[in-house]
Order: structure tokens, then C-alpha cells, then sequence
């Protein structure tokens, strides 16, 4: 079932979240305040999500579905921000769900039902779960509340003479907990399949347990070729 989404925030984190919501058939706007940036985001998601404006005016809200969306998530990297939208959509426009990003962890406490925040989390969390291949968004948002801080988010540029250059996905010896979350490639964002090729270049955004960053490292870094 297709679920309505308003991501607020148009940069790498709202530019992924939104892909791939769109790549699992879910309705997305992303609200952007900063005009320099939205012929990035028409380029990377098709121009009829993107809206200028900012997500604390609840003119741009409206103009962009908010009194119809199933969910609210404030991913700018301005915590005071991201508070300012979940209060706005929770207690101004009913929105059922709303989702806040939590940039500095000492302002952890005050992203409460109170002040109209569901689901507070980093963007460790936010690109584990929303990007997890089977999983529902109502599963995503329970899965949130999880925060298991023993996962880390890595991103890493594939340079040769990596071993994961020219594998397949599915060939590859990734640790035993580590989840390939998206690949860049030449400005297109796409979610890694068990065909898909990594080559050199690809940048690539995965979340592994900390006691195994050190083996992924080696598998998408520049070591050399067994």
C-alpha cells in the first residue's frame, strides 16, 4: 500500500530517503529552502516531488500535501528546524507520523512526543532502515525506535584495484552484518541488487557492525587483489 511521504530537506540524506521510497511505489514531496539546490534534486528525483520553500512555513506545507501525507520527516541539518516541522505537522496539520533527524546528539531530549517528534534518529538509523529491502514503512518505524548504536554508516568510494570491482553483489564476501544500503554512480542514486556490478568509482553507502568496518573497508577500499 502506497503511503505519503513530505521529506524535509533536500540534501544527501532527504535526496536518498526520497529515491528509494519512490523506487518502492510510496508518494513523495521533498520541501528544500535553498534555491542553489533544487536543479540538483530535479536532476536526482523527478521534478514534480521537488518544492521550494521552507518546511517551517505552513504555506509550503500546505502546497505540498501536508493536510493528506501519512508521513512527516524533518532531515535538514538543523535540529531547531527539524523540531520547528514536527511541531507544525503534528499539532497545526494532524499529520498521523512524523520522523526528525537529530543532528547534535546533546539535543537528543528535546526531540519528544511533546514537542510532535514520533521517531527521533541519526542518520546512521535513518539509512539503515528506510533503505531495508523488504521491509514496510510502518516496519521501518518501528525499527527506528530500535537505535542500535553498535551499526555504523559508512560511505565509501570504490577505487582500484578493489576486490569488489567487477562482482556481482551477490559475489561478494561482505561480513556477516552488513547491509549495502545504495549506490551513487555518475550522479544517479539506485538501491544494489544481488546482479548489480560495483565498478571503480561507485560510491557506496552500507551499514555494518563496528567490529566488521575494518573487513568492508578492505573489500570496497584500495586494497590489492587476492
Amino acid at each position: 500500500m502506497a503511503t505519503s511521504v513530505i521529506i524535509v530537506g533536500g540534501g544527501k540524506v532527504g535526496t536518498s530517503l526520497a529515491s528509494l521510497l519512490l523506487g518502492k511505489g510510496h508518494k513523495v514531496k521533498v520541501i528544500e529552502a535553498q534555491q542553489e539546490e533544487i536543479p540538483r534534486l530535479q536532476k536526482d528525483l523527478p521534478p514534480e516531488v521537488v518544492v521550494l520553500g521552507s518546511g517551517t512555513d505552513p504555506n509550503v506545507l500546505e502546497a505540498a500535501g501536508v493536510r493528506g501525507t501519512n508521513v512527516v520527516a524533518a532531515v535538514t541539518g538543523q535540529d531547531e528546524t527539524n523540531l520547528v516541522v514536527t511541531s507544525l505537522a503534528r499539532f497545526e496539520f494532524y499529520v498521523p507520523r512524523t520522523v526528525a533527524r537529530v543532528n547534535n546528539p546533546k539535543n537528543a531530549w528535546m526531540f519528544t512526543p511533546i514537542m510532535g517528534v514520533d521517531v527521533a534518529l541519526d542518520q546512521p538509523d535513518l539509512m539503515a532502515h528506510l533503505i531495508a529491502e523488504e521491509m514496510s514503512l510502518s516496519e521501518v518505524m518501528t525499527l527506528f525506535k530500535l537505535r542500535q548504536r553498535q551499526y555504523l554508516l559508512m560511505e565509501q568510494r570504490i577505487q582500484a584495484p578493489a576486490m569488489a570491482i567487477g562482482k556481482a553483489v551477490r559475489d561478494l564476501d561482505l561480513p556477516a552484518e552488513c547491509v549495502l544500503i545504495s549506490v551513487m554512480r555518475k550522479g544517479q542514486v539506485f538501491t544494489p541488487r544481488g546482479e548489480t556490478v560495483l565498478e571503480a568509482g561507485d560510491e557506496v553507502l552500507a551499514v555494518v557492525h563496528a567490529t566488521q568496518q575494518e573487513k568492508l573497508k578492505t573489500l570496497l577500499g584500495s586494497a590489492k587483489r587476492a
